[in-house]
């Protein structure tokens, strides 16, 4: 493994910034642009949200965060990942290593892990990328929502990918 995965911190707060402005042509067309997002972020952590930094060993450079919201836990034990990737390192199979180790988390029971059964990912039929990304992971796809997100002034379409914790070849 070239990465490693962490919580964020208000010390990030800088760095993440400086990754998200160099990423902006990447992430706009998928999501909204927030590179001064992070400090909120961190306010709303919680039961119902955790958010991973993967993070470059060889530089400590920020690959792309990770959100692990809507948690529910109870019977149904279920979240929904989000990511994004940061300009230099996308495409580099980096953010592909370190959301291996973000759903190994979520899938490890706890104290270690967030002790989810399930993980769905949904993803704009267009960003081809974060499709495959979805597909490597080995997520099988569900279906499809019409305009499933309110996301840069429109309801967007999504594909919905998912995997059980029986699923995950990383336990």
């Amino acid at each position: 493994m070239r990465v490693s995965i962490r919580e964020p911190r208000s010390s990030d707060v800088e760095a993440h910034r400086s990754a998200v402005l160099q990423s902006v042509e990447h992430l706009a067309p998928w999501n909204p642009v927030e590179p001064d997002g992070l400090p909120e972020l961190l306010r709303r952590q919680g039961v119902g949200l955790r958010t991973f930094l993967i993070i470059n060993d060889a530089d400590g450079g920020i690959v792309g965060k990770c959100n692990v919201a809507n948690i529910v836990m109870a019977r149904f034990r279920n979240a929904a990942l989000g990511y994004d990737s940061y300009v230099p390192y996308n495409g580099t199979g980096r953010m592909s290593e370190g959301l291996r180790l973000v759903v190994d988390r979520c899938f490890t029971a706890e104290p270690g892990g967030l002790g989810l059964h399930r993980l769905e990912i949904s993803v704009q039929p267009d960003n081809i990328r974060s499709v495959a990304m979805a597909k490597r992971l080995g997520f099988r796809h569900e279906g499809f929502s019409p305009r499933m997100l309110f996301i840069n002034d429109a309801w967007r379409d999504h594909e919905r990918f998912a995997m059980t914790a029986e699923e995950w070849p990383g336990l």
